[in-house]
């Protein structure tokens, strides 16, 4: 989809005992960080994982949060099936980032991102239900998304059995 200018604005956050922090877009220079990141949950199943160039290919649908030195705290990327239905993925806080509201504020900037590319709703497969529920989102079944099942199977016969993890939607407003 075509890039709105509002794309690209960052979205300060201020945060308790942390000096200001800002949600922005990626760029090029952070596709190894941000496939290092993702890939830091990969093996205990919490994202799937993700090679510098699939991350390079989506550059434009990642978001992040940047310390004060400019490392990647966290990120989250949106991800089409079709130009009705986009999935939020890749979202990653590092461990010592975690438990500061960080992962809400890329889910909320990734949900006004899909909103500002008008996509009707957004979905996620997480561990994370207390989280996703908390943000608007409603525990919803794989069933109602054959896109998705079709995709985990080209990925992994395991991911289509989704085991511990929940599928979120949350309808976005216009």
């Amino acid at each position: 989809m075509p890039m709105d200018p509002s794309e690209s604005e960052p979205t300060s956050i201020p945060h308790a005992g942390m000096a200001t922090l800002t949600v922005e877009r990626a760029t090029l220079q952070d596709v190894p960080e941000l496939a290092a990141l993702n890939n830091l949950f990969a093996p205990d199943g919490l994202t799937l994982p993700r090679t510098e160039a699939f991350v390079a290919k989506h550059i434009d649908d990642y978001r992040l949060i940047r310390a004060a030195d400019h490392s990647v705290l966290g990120c989250v990327a949106l991800d089409e099936y079709s130009p009705s239905l986009v999935e939020l993925v890749s979202l990653a806080v590092l461990p010592k980032a975690q438990h500061r509201g960080l992962g809400k504020q890329l889910i909320e900037a990734a949900a006004q991102l899909a909103r500002v590319r008008g996509y009707p709703e957004v979905f996620s497969v997480s561990l994370a239900d207390r989280l996703f529920l908390s943000m608007g989102f409603a525990q919803s079944s794989l069933e109602h998304y054959p896109e998705k099942v079709a995709r985990y199977a080209s990925i992994s016969r395991s991911e289509v059995s989704l085991s511990r993890k929940y599928l979120f939607t949350r309808r976005l407003a216009s």
